[in-house]
């Protein structure tokens, strides 16, 4: 059986410099964060396109999507796996699970800055220690500025309006145990690289596009 002391970190023959440098741009995670039906997702979609459009290399990382497979709660992995694998690897939606959800996450959002993409996610992400610490997984295996964190800081009262999956009316009900902003808190960014107003007058291409010149400027685009 291997000891923890047997792994160790081997150097890839093709480095990050060279990826980069191939696909003509810089790869970061740029990491959208709000309440559930604050827009975040809809925004990272449209600077997708808007990326594709001009041709760079992308990958978004969705929550829900994520939660199919690679942070499936017990419930999914139990009919294949068996309930103690799916009770042991599944991740339900109380404190801890969250924790490793975005644990894993910014780890997959590096391995793929690390091969030079821009790599987009839309998460919830509700405790600041834990996007923080992506931030240092992410800035740790590149560079600092390498993540980009955006707060889509759409107000509760317009996300429950809009619930467009009828969660909140679910949480309100007691139907949905720690829904956050309901029954569990939601810790804004203090310093966010960029801040959307989710709840004014712009379209999500309008909001797209400040993220997307925020990008320029920092050089991301090559």
């Amino acid at each position: 059986m291997t000891n923890e002391e047997d792994i160790v970190w081997h150097e890839t023959t093709v480095d990050r410099v060279s990826r980069e440098a191939r696909l003509g741009q810089r790869g970061v995670v740029v990491w959208f964060t709000g309440l559930s039906g604050c827009g975040k997702s809809t925004v990272a979609n449209e600077l997708d396109r808007q990326l594709n459009d001009l041709s760079h290399a992308t990958m978004l990382l969705d929550g829900d999507n994520i939660r199919h497979g690679l942070c499936a709660p017990p419930a999914k992995l139990e009919p294949e796996h068996g309930a103690e694998f799916a009770n042991r690897f599944g991740l339900g939606f109380g404190a801890i699970d969250r924790e490793e959800n975005i644990r894993r996450i910014g780890a997959v959002g590096a391995l793929m800055a690390s091969a030079g993409l821009i790599t987009l996610t839309a998460f919830v992400s509700p405790y600041r220690q834990d996007r923080d610490r992506v931030r240092q997984i992410v800035e740790a295996s590149g560079k600092a500025g390498d993540f980009i964190e955006v707060f889509v800081d759409t107000p509760l009262e317009i996300c429950e309006a809009r619930d467009p999956k009828g969660l909140y009316k679910k949480a309100r009900a007691g139907e949905i145990k720690h829904f956050t902003g309901i029954s569990d808190p939601y810790e804004a960014p203090e310093k966010p690289e960029i801040h959307l107003a989710g709840g004014d007058d712009r379209t999500p291409d309008q909001q797209a596009a400040e993220v997307l010149e925020v990008l320029k400027t920092r050089g991301i685009l090559g």
